[in-house]
């Protein structure tokens, strides 16, 4: 069912709440707050953390190389949110709600598919950075390293070779490998590493031990488990989809360094294999309920500089649930059997 208004309204709700929130947490980040520690004396960063976000990735040029936003364009990007969101909700409340299919997006010639229910991409409290990337200085994904294409599919089939590294979409239906490594169920398509802020489901849950950090994701419930201390990697020969992570303490900060990935992902920003990248992350404690998540990208293979980024992550008073995806992944065994009809009608027709 195509179900829209009462979607919006939530909209509307999460974005007047998110400024709202902003008060409860700047009491809370003050300096009234200590940090929690495990029995092991480690910072506790234990729980369920939502790292969803409307701040982009890359930064305007207009900003040049500041970080954030001054209080007037704060209030600018306040005003245009409960703009947007009255309107959406406006249009919704036009529409009323519809069994009907629902409409065709006319700039992707394809069927728009997820209610707007799902839809998660306003962060908790207010986005005053200007972009997520902190370097290169100016906020911009550096220049590609020649052969490193930037490649993207959403919803419709762009024209590719095999091995299909993005997440979304495919490069057509003649088999399972012709399709995103999310519709395969290898890799979800916000689940890391590095985490970076999707259209839902942008949670994810750390536990801690003495030796050892794991950390679980919402979707296709991959969970990293992490050894702590100064073990060496994995033999180079050895190569995962998710990476070989080793983790230290630099004081309050737990720092992540991966590497040994496979090289059938894209490194970032739809670019690239990641075979020789070096992940590093940083977790680090700032509130009861805010952690600061910083990764750096080492990819000399893709990018011509090094990529830095933060991306603030809020806990949640909630759970994680079991993303079902081999369990009920109609969607792949749909496509496939609609394509072998296609094949048999072009057949009876006579069609090469």
């Amino acid at each position: 069912m195509y179900h829209r208004s009462k979607n919006f309204t939530l909209y509307v709700l999460l974005v007047s709440s998110a400024f709202a929130f902003t008060e409860v947490v700047s009491a809370q980040s003050s300096n009234q707050y200590q940090t929690f520690r495990t029995e092991n004396g480690h910072p506790d960063l234990q729980g369920v953390w939502n790292f969803s976000s409307n701040t982009p990735m890359q930064r305007d040029q207009r900003f040049g190389d500041r970080e954030f936003l001054s209080p007037d364009e704060l209030q600018e990007v306040r005003a245009r949110l409960f703009q947007e969101a009255a309107q959406a909700a406006a249009r919704a409340s036009e529409a009323g709600d519809s069994r009907d299919a629902p409409p065709k997006d006319t700039s992707l010639q394809t069927w728009i598919s997820y209610n707007d229910f799902w839809e998660e991409s306003a962060g908790i409290g207010e986005p005053t950075r200007t972009s997520h990337v902190v370097y290169p200085a100016n906020g911009r994904v550096p220049e590609a390293v020649n052969g490193n294409e930037f490649l993207y599919s959403g919803r419709v089939d762009i024209q590719g070779s095999r091995p299909v590294r993005f997440v979304i979409g495919g490069i057509g239906r003649d088999g399972p490998e012709d399709r995103g490594l999310s519709s395969r169920c290898l890799v979800g398509f916000n689940s890391g590493p590095p985490f970076v802020p999707s259209r839902y489901n942008n949670n994810v849950q750390i536990f801690q031990g003495n030796d050892a950090v794991v950390i679980m994701t919402e979707m296709i419930h991959d969970a990293r488990i992490v050894p702590l201390g100064n073990g060496k990697h994995l033999d180079d020969n050895i190569r995962l989809w998710s990476g070989d992570s080793r983790g230290w303490w630099e004081g309050e900060t737990l720092v992540i360094q991966t590497k040994n990935f496979n090289g059938l992902r894209q490194t970032f920003n739809f670019t690239g294999s990641n075979e020789e990248m070096i992940l590093t992350e940083r977790f680090t404690r700032l509130a009861y309920d805010q952690l600061e998540y910083a990764f750096t990208i080492d990819d000399p293979g893709t990018f011509s500089d090094k990529i830095s980024a933060v991306v603030p992550m809020t806990k949640v008073a909630g759970q994680i649930y079991e993303y079902a995806c081999h369990e009920g992944n109609y969607a792949m065994t749909n496509i496939l059997r609609g394509a072998r009809i296609e094949e048999k009608l072009a057949g009876d027709k006579g069609v090469d």
